[in-house]
């Protein structure tokens, strides 16, 4: 979910060749218009983070931050599967996931055990999933973690932002760990 293209346009700026996924295509054509602006190359393709349309070991690197935990725990664990097809061997991988500590946790209408479909705007209908570090854990044992590191924040009418950022590596071999 590469949104309207901040880390896309940052990062092709810095020289390197970028590839962005959005389920929006109004998303998609505000990163194209950035992009453009500066005189950048960005790669876009309209899709859904649980089945990426790219081969097999293709990225050196893949971000997903503020995005993995919209969708149930079986869209994220398919998601962080198509993250290590795609990883090459060697491969990071940044991810963001919400933690149980955010202010919209337990708002909603509950689908799943931590997971609640959000019922008033601005985000009506989405998804968010909750995790705690064991959960995070788990759900990255299937690559080397770096670093997991707690995020926290409060806006100016007091609600806390809660996340988990992960830093992992695909093992050199790509298999296991």
């Amino acid at each position: 979910g590469c949104g309207p293209g901040r880390n896309l346009i940052f990062l092709a700026d810095q020289g390197f060749e970028v590839y962005g996924v959005d389920i929006s295509e109004t998303a998609l054509e505000m990163t194209r218009q950035k992009a453009a602006k500066l005189g950048l190359k960005v790669n876009l393709m309209k899709g859904d983070m649980t089945s990426l349309l790219f081969p097999d070991l293709f990225f050196d690197a893949v971000i997903c931050v503020y995005v993995i935990y919209h969708g149930t725990l079986y869209s994220i664990k398919r998601t962080l599967l198509e993250i290590r097809r795609v990883l090459r061997p060697g491969g990071f991988v940044l991810v963001t996931f919400q933690t149980r500590r955010s202010h919209k946790y337990g708002s909603g209408k509950e689908i799943e055990p931590n997971t609640f479909v959000q019922q008033e705007p601005p985000e009506l209908g989405i998804i968010h999933h909750f995790s705690d570090e064991t959960e995070v854990r788990l759900l990255m044992e299937q690559f080397q973690i770096l670093n997991v590191e707690l995020e926290e924040l409060s806006t100016k009418n007091g609600n806390q932002h809660s996340h988990w950022q992960v830093l992992a590596r695909k093992s050199q071999t790509g298999r296991g760990l």
